[in-house]
């Protein structure tokens, strides 16, 4: 499976960062994605995702040579100091599709990215083989090299060695709250739920490393989406600066066919936006449930 434009399709993530020309060297020169275009962010766009301070700030919208319609955004920000990656509520990760995965240690060898989850083959999960990297801006990356498909989903073969995003990961407090709120109001279906040892959230957490987290695919037919992972009862809304984008892994844009079947309530109206990753489509920005910003694309 390629990335293709449908309903439900992830268009595109976007994360805070501290200098942006050194995220650009790693996104752009390690990763190897392509500079699409560099510039302040519009006023217009930071009131679409309710975060006005944040306008004029140096943003560069990458995208991988593949061609996939999805694109990377990185948004140049004052660190947080009261961000902690992986125990927070928000978007906690951005899955990308890639070849050659146990090669990527030796690859991101003096880049900013640090390396918190080594390529790891997992037991009964023959499907792909993940690693997690951090970047500067404290924004979660997961580097998944894609074997088979599921039983109940198609995972993406990257088409070059860092392709598009094909999962997003969302930390909540209620998880079947939040997959019931994208089922009802983004027309999106339930899928798969697992049990298992999350390394990621047990090590955030200081917990045992045999403790249990249950997570639930959303997907759209058999196009995985968003993982909605439980997190433990010390988790905490993420902090973030008055007036500006959330820190780490900030915003997520998905693609919806017709805004009027849509239940949401937006930060602003609907507009057009020429812009990757607009293209001249419609946009609007709701507020999920675990305080998530979510930007729909209008495909139609």
């Amino acid at each position: 499976m390629t990335h293709h434009l449908q309903h439900g399709a992830i268009l595109g993530g976007l994360s805070v960062v501290p200098d942006l020309e050194a995220a650009l060297r790693d996104y752009r020169d390690i990763l190897g994605m392509t500079l699409v275009e560099q510039g302040p962010l519009s006023s217009g766009l930071a009131e679409s995702w309710g975060c006005p301070k944040s306008a004029g700030a140096p943003m560069a919208i990458l995208q991988p040579v593949s061609g996939a319609d999805c694109h990377l955004r990185l948004v140049e920000q004052p660190d947080h100091p009261g961000f902690k990656p992986t125990t927070t509520y928000g978007w906690a990760a951005f899955e990308l599709t890639v070849q050659d995965v146990f090669g990527w240690l030796d690859r991101l060898t003096g880049s900013g990215f640090d390396i918190v989850g080594p390529p790891k083959e997992l037991e009964g999960l023959p499907y792909f083989v993940p690693m997690q990297v951090l970047g500067t801006g404290r924004e979660m990356v997961y580097l998944n090299e894609v074997r088979e498909n599921t039983p109940s989903s198609d995972l993406p073969q990257a088409q070059c060695l860092t392709d598009h995003i094909f999962i997003v990961i969302l930390a909540t407090p209620d998880r079947a709250a939040t997959v019931q709120w994208y089922c009802d109001n983004l027309d999106l279906t339930e899928a798969d739920t697992y049990t298992l040892a999350y390394s990621m959230i047990n090590d955030a957490f200081g917990k045992p490393a045999d403790t249990l987290s249950d997570l639930t695919m959303v997907q759209k037919d058999r196009l995985p989406i968003v993982e909605v992972d439980d997190y433990p009862a010390e988790a905490r809304a993420r902090a973030r600066h008055d007036g500006m984008l959330p820190p780490g892994n900030a915003l997520v844009s998905l693609a919806v066919e017709d805004f009027d079947r849509i239940e949401a309530e937006w930060i602003t109206p609907p507009q057009v936006h020429e812009a990757a990753p607009y293209a001249g489509r419609r946009s609007a920005t709701t507020i999920g449930q675990a305080g998530e910003l979510l930007e729909l694309i209008e495909i139609g």
